[in-house]
């Protein structure tokens, strides 16, 4: 499988590399990571071909923007490179410690997030940007955040946009109700997860609308070293560690790691256009591109079914 092959966002101009760098960890959402480290994970990123960059005002409360708007104030932004971020979060203006992100899906919240986002990036026009998480705000953000985002398409402001969420139920609300190029799905299509299968992605793949799928490992479980005794970083039910298990024995019977098939198993979806596990460091951004180039047999897939571990119906590579 290529991580470099080029897929286009719905039917915009936008393209962007089938493997991609959420930003989430460059805000220090798992652990503190130093500038430093930052910058070799953007720069082993960019050397290896990656072109997707995904952030986010609510990571950090700015900071993944700002770390990244720093890192192209002095190295030169690729003609090619996709960014995207999000609006619906509101951060309230202080000293970093006391800094607050406030809901706000209104068309005034939604361009100060959209502007303040510009100008920790350092940038003028955005990609793609997503109405962030409204799980809760279901009627102001397609009556408010969605006309906003509109506008800004028609502008040239933005040359794609959607929702990202840790749901597909809703996304599928917003693309019934509303002219979206893309949605960023979180969790709900992954090994382990496969519920937005149903009617999510054929909902979005019949009408030529890109899906993104972030958390790709089910956020840290399928990134764990299940085989050698390692356990999730973060809280599961014993019915899901069980299931990862099941997986993790059969990708290790076939010499599979288990983060080669989490990846690719989401690529193979033929709605799905990037995938955007986070990096912490250079070696994690250079461990995912090679996971997604990584060999794996048919038997591995056939297992896996014949296990009821994925769905029969599952694409596979």
């Amino acid at each position: 499988m290529d991580a470099l092959e080029r897929k286009r966002i719905g039917h915009t101009s936008v393209y962007v590399t089938r493997l991609g760098l959420g930003g989430a960890p460059l805000g220090n959402a798992y652990r503190t990571v130093t500038d430093t480290e930052v910058d070799a994970t953007i720069t082993e990123a960019l050397g290896l071909g990656i072109r997707y960059i995904d952030t986010a005002p609510l990571y950090g409360k700015g900071r993944s923007e700002t770390r990244l708007g720093r890192y192209f104030a002095t190295h030169k932004k690729p003609a090619d490179l996709v960014f995207s971020t999000k609006v619906g979060r509101i951060i309230r203006q202080g000293a970093e410690a006391d800094q607050e992100l406030l809901y706000d899906y209104s068309d005034a919240g939604v361009r100060k997030s959209f502007e303040g986002s510009l100008q920790r990036l350092g940038t003028d026009s955005m990609d793609i940007l997503y109405i962030h998480d409204p799980d809760d705000h279901y009627q102001e953000a397609i009556s408010q955040a969605y006309k906003t985002l509109a506008e800004l398409r028609a502008s040239g402001k933005v040359k794609a946009i959607g929702a990202g969420m840790n749901q597909w139920e809703m996304e599928l609300r917003f693309a019934q109700e509303g002219n979206f190029d893309c949605f960023l799905q979180a969790g709900k299509y992954t090994l382990l997860d496969q519920s937005a299968a149903e009617k999510f992605l054929p909902y979005c793949q019949e009408r030529g609308i890109s899906v993104v799928i972030g958390a790709p490992f089910a956020y840290g479980v399928l990134a764990a070293d299940l085989r050698h005794g390692a356990l999730p970083l973060v809280s599961v039910s014993p019915a899901v560690l069980e299931k990862a298990l099941k997986i993790d024995a059969i990708c290790a019977r076939h010499d599979v790691p288990l983060r080669a098939a989490a990846l690719q198993f989401i690529l193979a979806h033929p709605a799905v256009t990037s995938v955007i596990p986070g990096s912490q460091t250079k070696e994690e951004m250079s461990e995912n591109f090679r996971m997604i180039q990584h060999d794996i047999p048919d038997g591995l897939w056939d297992d896996l079914k014949q296990e009821k571990l994925i769905s029969e119906s599952a694409p596979t590579p």
